[in-house]
This record gives C-alpha cells, structure tokens and sequence, in this order.
C-alpha cells in the first residue's frame, strides 16, 4: 500500500467519524448540526497530522499502522458520542492531544531514533514505577498531583492547573517497561539463554542476570496488586513472561510462569473480595442479577439484542449496560451494529497486531524486534482481555479496550505504541 493509499484511508475514517455522529443524530430525531463537521475535522487534524509526521521522520515505516488505528478510533468515537455527549466532547481533546504527543515524540527521535531508549533503560525503569507510584499520593494536600480512587481502584491522578486534567499514568508506565525489558533483555540475552548454573541435578539461568527483571516486575507487580488493578497486573506479567520467553526461547519461562500465574490468581481469590465478586459473576451473572452480574449480563442482553446486522447506531438500548462508553464499549457496539460490526472491529483489532508483530519479524536488531514484538503483544493481550470479558470466557479485568473505549490515558498511550512501530519499521527499512 502506498502513502497515497493511506491518506485516502484516514480521509475515510474521518468520514466514517463524521457520517456516524450524523447518523445517531437523525435516529435521535435531530439533524445535521456542527458536531458532525467539528468531528471530522478533529479526526482529519489528528491523523492527518500523525500521518504528515511519519512521511517527514519516519518515512520508510509501514502504511497500515495508522488506518487501522483511525478506524478503530472512529467507530469507538460515534459509540461514545451516542452514549454520552460530553465525553465524547472530552474524547475529542483527548484525540488531538493524544496526535500532538506523538508528532513530538517522532520530532523528538527524528536523529536519534530509537537509541536513547536502548542506552537509558534504566532511567526509563525508574520513571514507570514512578508513574505508577503517582496514584498512591493523598487526595488532599499541597502536591499539584492528587491520587483519586474510583470503584474501589487507585489508579487515578488528578493535575491542578486552574482546570482539573484526570488520567491514568499506568498507561504511559506499561510503554516505558516494555522499552526497559526490550533493551535488558537484549543485552542479557546470551546470560540467560545459556543456564550455567546447577542447583542439584537441574539447571538455572544465572540468578544475577535475572535480579533487575524480577525487581522490576515485583515493584511494579506490588504497586498494582496495592492499586486493585488486577488487570493491568495480569498484562504486565503476562508481558514480562512472553517477552522473556521471546529473547530465550526458553520455554521453561513460560511453565514457570504459568505456575507464578495460578499462583497470583489463588492469592487474589482469597485476599481481594472485588476479585470473588467477578469471578461468581463471571460463573454466573443472573445469580445475582441486580448486584455483581447486572453488567454483565446487561451485555450478554445487548449483543444477543443486536443479532446479525445491529438495531442501527441510535436505535439500541446501550443506555442500560453499566459504564456502557469505557469497560464495555463493545457490547454497546455489538448491540447497534450487530455481529457484522463486531467480526470488523475484532479483524480490525487481529490486523493492527499482525502488523505489529511482522514489523517485529522483519526487525534484524534484536532490540528493535523485542520492542516491536512486546508492544504487539500488550496491544493485542489487552483487546483480547477485554473482548473476552464482555464475552463472558472470562471475569471482566476492567481495563479499556485499545482506541475505542473512552479515555484520555489509554488514547494517549494507544497512540504512542503506533508511534514507536512506525519507528522501528522505518528504521530497519531503511
């Protein structure tokens, strides 16, 4: 695919923006009004200018990273602005700021690329427990940052500037770790794929080698357990094992992490009450269908509601699901534009990552196919997480699901891991 192909492609998902706020307009008995323009034009400012960045600085990367990411950012968009018209409003912002930080962070690496996160690995360590230390700080006090706790999680911060900003740091913190392990591990490789040491009759990798990864993981691991964050806990240690396993191919790294899992998963049943409620609701919703299981089964309801092709965008009954716009974004989607819809956004979704993980197999530089590779996988492992929680195959985690649910944090974040794919395609295309 050509530039010009993928320029025509983020016209097109503008477009797609645009003609969908038109549409539940009129199934809401209103009319063209500047909502459908203003968003097009965001959607066209956003991309485009994403677009006109990595033709500039990272030309040779791949044209498929940003239409997929713009198709899937519109449709979640228009379900959003169905659900709620102030947060779609906020999106919007969030949209254009989340395009600015990227065209800076490609500005920023334009000479340099991709180095100084091999050579500061661990200044980039230090700054993702720091970021997600950040929500532990009080909710009152002198600091211009303010831990929030909401629904029973502290992941929140809250940025005093005359207006309140409100984000979730630990989506910047999982980049950073990704890029730390990405760069160790690279350098570790050969340590800890020879296992020279015994310990009986069996043998160990280096125990040295392994100290910065595990104290990364268990700092990191210990602030999200503290946070009730289980999901991002689950992500994060499923991306420390993968990458691992991927630097190594040692597939006792992932028997051993399959252990510390099941481990992790009895200890959260028995010591985290919240972690007893999702799972019963997960067995079974209609138990106790007013308390724990409303939400889930408020969305079994709606996708079997939406059948093949959808009730139409406007015209369902998304309204009814709990916390419709961020936890359970598709089955709102699944409801107005049917299993049609939904087989898109999940090829969409299967795509993006595709692209991902081929810019990994192409790589030559085993940084480089690390980075690509661990960034794929978080992207992907997420969708999957919460795809399979509305779904039912298993207890919901909470977490967004990537450029369709509503929030600024995960946009930003979302963007960022495009950005450094491209960075990555271009320079070892080039």
């Amino acid at each position: 695919m050509t530039r010009a192909a993928e320029a025509a492609l983020l016209i097109s998902a503008a477009g797609l923006a645009g003609f969908g706020v038109a549409l539940v307009n009129f199934a809401e008995g209103g009319t063209l009004d500047a909502q459908t323009a203003l968003t097009f034009l965001v959607f066209l400012l956003a991309f485009g200018g994403l677009s006109a960045a990595i033709r500039q600085w990272a030309s040779g990367s791949v044209p498929y990273l940003l239409p997929l990411a713009a198709t899937l950012t519109a449709v979640g968009f228009v379900e959003v602005y169905r659900l709620d018209r102030q947060l779609a409003a906020l999106q919007r912002w969030w949209l254009l700021l989340a395009a600015g930080v990227g065209v800076t962070v490609l500005w920023a690496l334009r000479s340099v690329g991709l180095e100084p996160l091999r050579r500061y690995r661990y200044v980039l360590l230090l700054g993702a427990v720091a970021l997600l230390m950040l929500p532990l700080l009080p909710s009152s006090g002198p600091f211009p940052f303010k831990g929030l706790e909401v629904n029973g999680s502290r992941l929140w911060v809250r940025w005093d500037l005359g207006f309140q900003i409100q984000f979730q740091p630990g989506e910047i913190a999982k980049l950073l770790l990704v890029a730390f392990l990405a760069s160790y591990l690279a350098e570790r490789q050969a340590a800890l794929s020879a296992w020279t040491r015994r310990v009986g009759g069996a043998r160990v990798p280096e125990p040295r080698q392994l100290v910065p990864v595990a104290l990364a993981w268990v700092a990191s691991f210990a602030v999200l357990v503290y946070q009730r964050d289980l999901g991002a806990s689950m992500l994060l240690f499923a991306a420390f094992i993968v990458m691992l396993f991927m630097a190594t191919g040692r597939k006792t790294y992932l028997a051993g992490g399959v252990a510390l899992f099941l481990a992790g998963v009895a200890g959260a049943w028995t010591q985290f009450a919240h972690v007893q409620r999702r799972v019963e609701a997960w067995v079974d919703p209609f138990a106790d269908f007013e308390g724990a299981g409303y939400q889930i089964a408020q969305g079994l309801f709606a996708m079997g509601t939406g059948s093949l092709s959808g009730s139409g965008l406007g015209l369902g009954r998304p309204d009814l699901i709990p916390a419709a716009a961020t936890d359970f974004v598709f089955a709102a989607i699944a409801e107005e534009l049917g299993l049609a819809g939904s087989i898109v956004i999940i090829t969409a979704f299967g795509l993006l990552t595709a692209v991902g993980f081929g810019i990994a197999v192409r790589a030559r530089d085993l940084f480089r196919k690390l980075l690509a590779s661990g960034l794929s996988f978080v992207f992907g492992f997420q969708a999957i997480l919460i795809l399979a929680g509305v779904t039912r195959l298993m207890p919901v985690t909470g977490i967004a699901l990537p450029f369709m649910s509503y929030g600024g944090s995960s946009l930003v974040s979302n963007v960022l891991l495009v950005v450094l794919l491209a960075m990555v395609s271009h320079e070892e295309r080039t």
